[in-house]
């Protein structure tokens, strides 16, 4: 598999989609509905789900393929696939709160490999090398790249004073309870996989999340927040969150620097 290329590739599609995405959301109204599970979707991402499964079947027809929008990629058992989630943060879109992304990763094994997460309302490009490391890239543009920077984890986080992040429309008592446990500098609230990514660039340092996700919601963002040198752990044990799992279903979780001492029960 030549990795760079399946990289670049998701890089495109996410622009593509991100494009689709704002058309609508800069449009004057548009329709929203409830799905069986009781959360929103909209034209948005069925739009940006069609797009990028066409390209990347297209481009990895051999790839098993999973994404949010389509019920029946959600059966499968598999441990090496790609994963999406065309519009991470429905619920921030419906809102025009800016705070929502395009999610695309390529998990290996049950372990998020690559990642790409785009924030297009932010013009904000997270995305894995090839070479394993992270990058943002800002204010992309159709085939034309923006400024491209290497990103990293807060290497020396300060035990004494965190800057944690939490979820903007998820946040809840459980979660209060759990940041209680630290001594907390700041903290700030993001919608979607943008959560992963500011911990990915050392903006913050703690990001627990003590609530149903799943997996098309998290495993791009973890690959980045990987790729940058952070982890991304089950809340219950600290072991690695893994990929793959029955119905895709993520447990609790913590993801944070490497020098964050977790609180333990």
């Amino acid at each position: 598999m030549q990795f760079d290329r399946m990289i670049a590739e998701m890089r495109r599609l996410a622009l593509k989609a991100g494009d689709e995405i704002m058309k609508i959301y800069n449009a004057e109204d548009f329709d929203v509905r409830t799905k069986s599970d009781a959360s929103p979707v909209t034209e948005a991402d069925e739009a940006a789900d069609a797009l990028i499964s066409a390209g990347l079947r297209a481009e990895f027809p051999d790839i098993p393929l999973v994404t949010e929008e389509q019920a029946g990629t959600h059966g499968q058992s598999v441990s090496t696939f790609l994963i999406v989630d065309p519009l991470d943060g429905t619920k921030e879109f419906v809102q025009r709160r800016g705070d929502f992304t395009v999610n695309i990763a390529y998990v290996e094994n049950g372990v998020p490999r690559f990642g790409v997460v785009y924030a297009p309302a932010k013009s904000r490009l997270f995305y894995t090398t090839a070479e394993g490391g992270a990058v943002e890239e800002m204010a992309p543009f159709g085939d034309q790249p923006g400024e491209i920077s290497p990103i990293g984890v807060n290497s020396m986080p300060d035990n004494r004073g965190l800057m944690v992040v939490a979820s903007k429309s998820h946040r809840d008592q459980a979660t209060d309870d759990y940041i209680a446990r630290y001594a907390v500098r700041d903290m700030t609230s993001a919608g979607s996989s943008l959560k992963f990514c500011l911990v990915a660039t050392g903006e913050a340092d703690l990001y627990p999340r003590l609530g149903r996700t799943m997996e098309w919601d998290t495993a791009a963002g973890d690959a980045v927040l990987r790729g940058a040198g952070g982890q991304v752990v089950r809340f219950d044990d600290h072991t690695p969150l893994a990929y793959g799992k029955p119905g895709f279903d993520n447990p609790f979780f913590i993801a944070f620097a490497p020098g964050v001492l977790l609180a333990k029960d």
